[in-house]
């Protein structure tokens, strides 16, 4: 009866003590190559924000944008301004030109253009792109179509042709060609075929250098929210500063979590680890009880 009684006391002792709640263990990388991964961002499922898993992967530490135009790798993610700069392959800057199908966003996804961001659409027919329409001012004779796009981008695209690849391109100079994606439609679509151009450049800064266009910083700069109200969460911002990692769980409608170092997930944050070596003091700690059947379970085997 000792040994009855024993075990009793024992779980009831046990029942007693709260631990913080965990759930299926997944592991979430803090950094994808040499950029570091933070909320909305992650390396694999469960990880991140599950509105972003489809657009950003992590393979071969090698983090990558995908859109229906093509994947994209990323260069870095400024956290702090909530932008992320992409390259594309296909793109032309001041060292090469190379024909290419365009760029876009996916409509519904969290992305949007960053307002830095300069496109200069290359070599388009003046007969047959939509981005020119009939010259009808009878006092300008000298061209017979003219440019839908930014005229104050004139500038910007005479500092272009400074480049010997982009000067090799049968484009006159006075060529209008930047414009800003969103001004085509709703769709933020460059479809280059669709536009009767055969190539594109984008940059997002002219590293104080306006008419040198080798040291332009070439790419794409992309806003994101974290939701509707791009309200940061409460939850992920504590478990960042536990050291883990937020994340989501797919069997239970996209819930929170949070990864730990040690790969556990929990509903809460990190601290608990650091508690049971001794780390950090035990009331900084948040607590919640561990399921009747892990209590159980524990009980039976002591039995």
């Amino acid at each position: 009866m000792k040994p009855t009684r024993y075990c009793i006391t024992l779980f009831l002792c046990i029942s007693s003590i709260s631990v913080p709640l965990l759930v299926s263990s997944q592991a979430c990388q803090r950094t994808c190559g040499k950029i570091p991964l933070k909320y909305p961002f992650g390396s694999g499922p469960g990880c991140g924000d599950a509105r972003f898993q489809k657009y950003i992967t992590c393979n071969d530490q090698k983090l990558t944008f995908t859109t229906h135009t093509g994947c994209y790798p990323v260069t870095n993610i400024d956290y702090s301004n909530q932008v992320m700069y992409v390259t594309d392959a296909s793109m032309s800057t001041c060292a090469c030109t190379q024909p290419s199908k365009g760029f876009g966003l996916d409509w519904d996804g969290p992305f949007s253009f960053h307002d830095d961001d300069v496109f200069t659409l290359l070599d388009c027919s003046i007969d047959s792109s939509p981005i020119y329409k009939s010259n009808n001012n009878a006092y300008d004779t000298n061209t017979s179509a003219v440019p839908l796009c930014d005229k104050k981008g004139a500038s910007i695209c005479s500092f272009l042709y400074s480049c010997r690849a982009i000067s090799m391109l049968n484009l006159p100079i006075s060529t209008c060609c930047v414009y800003t994606p969103v001004d085509l439609g709703p769709s933020f679509e460059m479809d280059l075929q669709k536009l009767q151009c055969s190539s594109y450049s984008a940059f997002y800064s002219f590293d104080g250098q306006d008419y040198n266009p080798e040291n332009w910083k070439y790419g794409i700069a992309l806003k994101y929210k974290f939701n509707v109200y791009n309200d940061y969460p409460g939850p992920c911002a504590n478990c960042e500063k536990s050291n883990g990692a937020c994340g989501y769980s797919a069997v239970a409608y996209n819930s929170f979590i949070c990864n730990c170092p040690s790969g556990i997930n929990t509903t809460t944050d990190c601290y608990f680890e650091a508690a049971f070596n001794n780390a950090l003091p035990r009331q900084t700690v948040t607590w919640s009880v561990y399921p009747l059947a892990s209590i159980l379970a524990l009980f039976l085997f002591l039995l």
